[in-house]
């Protein structure tokens, strides 16, 4: 499900209402340091024939026109999200093209939420970090609380490990959005005893203000996967909305 534009929508987003989206990457392929088992874009190694990255400028003149269609056609965007084929913040230009958007957001759509949709390898570089820390909704992934679960799931990169990565998160104290995919594999399941209640101590030591619990709703490029559904992650879940923590549950 590669996105065939640099901006595109809006469409309606289970999780962020109307959604108009920017792709950071390959129009016709995929750049990414994850490789998830899960994945609606394919596996990277189908997407390598397009490697053309678009550079800020580009970025901005996409949006700047989509923005202005929009606005004389009185379209509803809740959000200007970058999502896109593979890891947003791998783009050379990402922190120019957030300090655009918020520009551009202003001064169309000042009631849309600019959301970045991305799995937190890099928020240990100062610049994307501060970039981060500018949109309304960093939405941080973090499937499983170890290396060998991330291994599984994410198909991580050897130097990717998750308390790097949690030590990253803590830095937002608190002001983030927590995304994690709950799904059942062979040799993976996010509500087994163990990764579910490891997963459950990592949730208390950042304290995310919201968590995206969700599941597969799309075709995946392993074989065999099993969503659950709302009610099963629900009644998981219960126990940590009990404490407090806020969740937006999508099965």
């Amino acid at each position: 499900m590669l996105r065939e534009d640099t901006v595109f929508g809006p469409i309606k987003s289970r999780r962020l209402g109307w959604s108009l989206g920017i792709n950071l990457l390959p129009q016709k392929g995929k750049i990414c340091n994850f490789d998830c088992i899960y994945c609606e874009c394919g596996w990277n190694a189908e997407g390598r024939d397009d490697k053309v990255i678009p550079n800020a400028a580009q970025v901005r003149s996409a949006l700047e026109d989509k923005l202005a269609d929009i606005l004389l056609n009185d379209i509803k965007v809740d959000s200007i999200t970058f999502s896109g084929d593979g890891e947003p913040s791998l783009n050379p230009d990402f922190p120019q093209i957030i300090d655009d958007c918020i520009k551009l957001r202003d001064c169309y759509c000042p009631q849309a939420k600019v959301s970045v949709l991305t799995n937190a390898t890099r928020i240990g570089d100062s610049e994307i970090f501060q970039a981060l820390r500018k949109v309304d909704n960093p939405i941080l992934k973090l499937d499983a609380a170890r290396d060998e679960w991330t291994a599984i799931i994410n198909r991580s990169l050897p130097d990717y490990h998750v308390k790097d990565v949690i030590e990253g998160m803590k830095a937002f104290k608190g002001d983030f959005i927590l995304q994690t995919m709950f799904l059942k594999s062979e040799n993976f399941d996010s509500l087994s005893e163990e990764v579910f209640s490891e997963w459950c101590e990592v949730v208390r030591s950042l304290k995310p203000r919201l968590i995206m619990a969700y599941t597969i709703a799309r075709p995946t490029p392993q074989s065999g996967l099993l969503a659950y559904s709302a009610a099963e992650m629900k009644a998981a879940l219960a126990p940590l909305m009990d404490e407090g923590y806020k969740f937006q549950i999508c099965g």
